[in-house]
């Protein structure tokens, strides 16, 4: 199996796989969600081939996608909010279960507020805040 190479990510020189999975489709919008199962069974095989950088945000599902791969971290090491970007990075030491692999780099995002079925783009610090804190219970960290 071929192994994905590595890169600097940013100005600060986070180190992720020159590749990542986009974990959107797990939960939502590409038709039904996925079975858990499958999915899991993904994330281990990309992580094999060295692939250690997983995106989600709190609207796939909404939140389904993040408690998805909340259910394979096990230990929080840091957390910082990209102003450019406005999304949470997560790094996981010894991330997944099983010992599948022993760093992954989660990035989620967040903004939009659905309220009674309208979508409302939010950044106010209150706002900001909040969601952090939801998307890290959700992906299983300690804030």
């Amino acid at each position: 199996m071929a192994r994905v190479g590595r890169m600097k990510l940013g100005s600060q020189g986070l180190d992720v796989s020159a590749q990542g999975l986009g974990c959107m489709g797990m939960s939502a919008y590409y038709g039904p969600p996925n079975p858990e199962p499958d999915m899991i069974s993904l994330i281990h095989y990309v992580i094999d081939s060295g692939v250690t950088f997983l995106d989600t945000s709190d609207i796939y599902g909404p939140f389904t996608n993040e408690i998805l791969l909340g259910k394979t971290c096990n230990s929080f090491c840091d957390v910082g909010v990209d102003p450019i970007y406005e999304s949470v990075k997560l790094k996981c030491t010894q991330a997944l279960k099983d010992g599948v692999r022993e760093k992954v780099e989660l990035a989620t995002k967040f903004g939009i507020d659905v309220v009674d079925c309208k979508w409302d783009f939010r950044g106010d610090p209150q706002y900001v805040r909040a969601a952090c804190e939801a998307s890290l219970k959700r992906l299983g960290m300690q804030g």
